[in-house]
C-alpha cells in the first residue's frame, strides 16, 4: 500500500501480475505525490492502491484498527472506525449513506467478490447499519436524488487536523486516466476549499468519537 497512517510510505499495493501495470503504477505514485491535494486511487473493493502523503496528513491523527485503516480500505473506515467522524464531517449524510450507496451497487457489480462479501456481513452485524442499508438507503437515494450518491463534484465537510485548514469542505474530484480504468482502479482527490464557509457549532466543537452503531439519520423502517 502507498502508506500507513504514522508510518512511511512505501510501494504500490500489489496488483495481479501485470509487469506493465506494475511498472505504471510505480510512475504513477510519483504523480500523486506531486499533487498537493489528498489524492488517492482505490480498487472496486475499495481497498487503498496508492495514496499521497497529503492523504496520510489528513488522517494522521486516526487511532489504529484491525481492519479499517484509511490507508487500507476507505470504505471500511468511513463505515467502521470509531475516529472518522473526527475527519470527515457531517459524517452520516455527507459521508455514510453516499458510500452505502456507491457499495450497493458494486455489490450488484461484482456480487461474488470475497471482499465486497466481507464488508456485507460487517455491515450486517452492525443492527442500525443494517436497517439503513436494507431499508432506508432506497428511500434516502430517491430523496436526495442520483446525483448526491455520485462521489465525482460532490462537496463535502472535512475537519482537518492542520490548523491551517481546520474545519473546511472538498470538492471530491474523479480524474481516473483510462489505464487505471482498465484496472478497475479510480483516483479521487480532495480539492480543499481555501474560502472556508463559517462552520456550523456543531463543527466547532470538538472532533467527537462515535460509537458502532452510528447510523441515525435513515432510521429502521416502523413495524
Amino acid at each position: 500500500m502507498a502508506y500507513q497512517a504514522g508510518g512511511q510510505r512505501s510501494a504500490p499495493r500489489p496488483v495481479p501480475e501485470n509487469p506493465e501495470a506494475d511498472a505504471y503504477l510505480q510512475d504513477y505514485a510519483l504523480l500523486l505525490e506531486a499533487v498537493s491535494f489528498p489524492s488517492v486511487v482505490l480498487d472496486h473493493r475499495w481497498d487503498v492502491v496508492l495514496a499521497n502523503s497529503a492523504f496520510a496528513s489528513l488522517f494522521r491523527e486516526v487511532g489504529p484498527h484491525p481492519t479499517a485503516m484509511p490507508g487500507d480500505n476507505f470504505l471500511r473506515f468511513v463505515l467502521f472506525h470509531p475516529d472518522a467522524a473526527t475527519v470527515l464531517g457531517d459524517h452520516e449524510a455527507g459521508w455514510c449513506l453516499p458510500m452505502l450507496a456507491n457499495f450497493a451497487a458494486a455489490v450488484e457489480r461484482h456480487g461474488h467478490d470475497a471482499g465486497l462479501q466481507a464488508i456485507r456481513r460487517d455491515i450486517a452485524q452492525d443492527p442500525i447499519m443494517e436497517a439503513a442499508y436494507r431499508h432506508g438507503l432506497p428511500h434516502w437515494i430517491r430523496t436526495v436524488g442520483e446525483r448526491a450518491v455520485a462521489a465525482d463534484g460532490a462537496v463535502r465537510p472535512l475537519l482537518h487536523p492542520d490548523p491551517r485548514w481546520g474545519a473546511t469542505d472538498c470538492r471530491i474530484v474523479d480524474e481516473t486516466p483510462d489505464f487505471l480504468k482498465e484496472m478497475g482502479c479510480t483516483r479521487i482527490t480532495f480539492v480543499l476549499r481555501d474560502a472556508r464557509r463559517p462552520a456550523p457549532s456543531s463543527r466547532r466543537a470538538g472532533r467527537p468519537r462515535r460509537t458502532a452503531a452510528h447510523l441515525s439519520v435513515v432510521p429502521a423502517p416502523e413495524v
